[in-house]
């Protein structure tokens, strides 16, 4: 067992938030060690001309800043997704903001978009980029400034500065901890705001992916026109998705009421239905990234037939360790081998088929 694994049940007894910052710490001092299983390659996938050795990602807000790409790649993560970051620095919401619902196996947080801005991202990506892993797939998830006054404005500086470094980009339009942010999934402004960040992607030389990460708490109709958009605007991706504002039935920890966006086991079912909807709307032609309550192979596997070709986790390391995208793409593999899959390719969107 490793020094980070070992520190797992001290964490847990501490404030969320500083938690977080000390588990960040050790990653960052090389407290876990890198994954030293190779990857199976009935794993490997490509999805946007990028190469993945595994579908199982690190989703955004985990390392807000860029401090620890390198370290989480060596997990045994196929890709990882820093931010969300905004143009300037911002210090988020007022404290306490982050809550542990260990009864439901949760998160609550109403961080705010908190980060140390274009800048410090873009000198931390590029050292990490110079660097051992540099190659590794790393996006970049774009926010905007509580007190911006041309949001629009804010995702295209994040593409102008950041883009050159990202393995994808991501317009986060979903978070329900920055006023009014959410409001930017309706059709009018979500179409005006991509179309301006995709000519700033498209001005670009690299060219990174360029995604949008929607809402949970969307209703059918949302979903016909998020989708519609995407494929007018011609972006190349969905994330789905973000946390919920809802609480379901059945919450159990002292910590339910907390204001805030819900992530983890909660959210599961839920994700999973917007992933299986939006798969039918975009008729294969858009790749889609499922997120929302993933903890084991089972529940990676499940999204992929859904119609995800990626999938992401983060809420469930604060109750699995370290290592769970280790044990989640091992589970993964067995589960592809036994249904005869020869690739994650050949299972995304079984259910529908």
């Amino acid at each position: 067992m490793t020094l980070a694994e070992r520190m797992m049940p001290a964490l847990r007894c501490l404030d969320p938030e500083t938690a977080h910052s000390l588990a960040l710490m050790a990653l960052s001092w090389g407290l876990a060690p890198p994954v030293a299983e190779t990857p199976r390659p009935i794993l490997k996938t490509r999805v946007w001309g990028l190469g993945f050795v595994n579908p199982v990602g690190l989703a955004a807000g985990f390392d807000k800043d860029g401090r620890v790409p390198r370290a989480v790649l060596g997990l045994g993560f196929g890709f990882t997704e820093v931010g969300s970051v905004t143009p300037k620095p911002q210090p988020g919401n007022p404290k306490p903001r982050l809550f542990r619902l260990t009864e439901d196996r949760a998160v609550i947080n109403r961080m705010g978009f908190n980060n140390g801005g274009h800048d410090a991202m873009a000198t931390r990506l590029a050292k990490f980029r110079a660097g051992p892993m540099g190659q590794g797939i790393a996006g970049v998830n774009l926010g905007r400034n509580k007190d911006s006054s041309d949001e629009v404005r804010d995702y295209v500086l994040g593409v102008e500065r950041l883009g050159a470094l990202a393995s994808y980009l991501v317009v986060n339009v979903s978070s329900p901890n920055t006023p009014g942010l959410r409001t930017l999934q309706d059709r009018g402004p979500l179409t005006a705001l991509l179309t301006a960040v995709k000519a700033a992607r498209d001005g670009l030389a690299n060219r990174p992916p360029l995604l949008v990460k929607i809402a949970p708490d969307l209703a059918s109709a949302d979903l016909e026109d998020i989708a519609a958009v995407a494929a007018d605007v011609g972006i190349d991706g969905i994330i789905a998705t973000n946390t919920t504002i809802t609480r379901p039935a059945g919450l159990r920890d002292q910590q339910k009421g907390q204001i805030g966006g819900l992530s983890g086991a909660p959210l599961k079912t839920m994700a999973k239905d917007v992933i299986s909807d939006l798969y039918q709307l975009v008729d294969r032609d858009i790749p889609l990234i499922g997120v929302g309550g993933i903890a084991s192979g089972a529940d990676a596997y499940a999204r992929i037939r859904a119609g995800a070709s990626l999938v992401q986790v983060y809420s469930a390391l604060v109750f699995e360790g370290p290592y769970l995208a280790a044990r989640i793409t091992a589970e993964l593999a067995d589960l592809l081998e036994r249904d005869g899959f020869k690739s994650v390719a050949a299972a995304v969107g079984a259910d529908h088929r």
